[in-house]
């Protein structure tokens, strides 16, 4: 089986639960690292699937890298290999097939609930779990691009995932982790100074950590178990 090409942009934010998961499985994967400025390759058929994770960055900005990806995206989408990506990875995705990124209404950081959108395509994907707390950190979010199918949506943000055939796009993080959470809010201290209704103080964020987490790992692992199914085993 060729490896999955991972594409991380920033240390903290790496695979979290989906890396335990491909490794209990043993399918290999590649991580390249964006933000130790490793090239991307211009080519995508010597890998079987790709993962885009989040980062503080904006998918508008101007640097090199980002086109690069979208490049490859669009190569995967062209051959029908399995595209995921988690936050800025699914903005990635939207761009690269045309869409929008913009400010939403507002910030979403911490715990907060996200429901599935009724059409088939969600239930797939998302089984029985009709309503579930998520980890988010964003205050981007993409539009639905053409021909894509809603999949998840919260009060305050419509599009919390999409697909589109072998692309799939998450604005929430399912894959956080319980390491993970004190790091991001440590990390990204200057965005959590004033707390809101939607945005946690690592207090709060990291209030029944374990139970939270091991709540959404259930989610997680019907639908990463769904993504892994998709990838050509030769």
């Amino acid at each position: 089986m060729k490896p999955i090409l991972v594409l991380r942009h920033i240390a903290c934010e790496g695979l979290g639960y989906l890396g335990t998961l491909l490794e209990q499985k043993q399918i290999p994967y590649e991580m390249l690292h964006i933000d130790e400025n490793q090239s991307l390759p211009t080519n995508i058929e010597a890998f079987s699937g790709l993962v885009i994770m989040g980062g503080p960055m904006s998918v508008n900005d101007d640097d090199a890298w980002i086109e690069e990806e979208c490049d490859l995206i669009r190569q995967a989408d062209s051959l029908n290999l399995p595209v995921l990506g988690h936050c800025l990875g699914g903005q990635m995705i939207c761009k690269a097939l045309g869409g929008e990124i913009s400010a939403n209404k507002v910030k979403e950081i911490g715990w907060l609930s996200v429901n599935q959108y009724h059409n088939e395509m969600a239930a797939h994907w998302f089984g029985e779990y009709q309503q579930f707390d998520a980890f988010h950190w964003h205050g981007e979010t993409f539009s639905l691009p053409d021909g894509a199918t809603p999949l998840l949506h919260s009060a305050n943000c419509q599009n919390q995932a999409f697909v589109k055939g072998s692309l799939l796009a998450l604005q929430c993080h399912l894959e956080i982790t319980a390491e993970q959470v004190p790091v991001w809010a440590d990390e990204y201290a200057h965005e959590i100074e004033q707390p809101t209704a939607t945005i946690q103080s690592k207090q709060q964020m990291t209030e029944n950590l374990e139970h939270r987490v091991t709540s959404l790992q259930q989610v997680a692992n019907h639908f990463y178990q769904q993504w892994l199914a998709c990838l050509p085993t030769t």
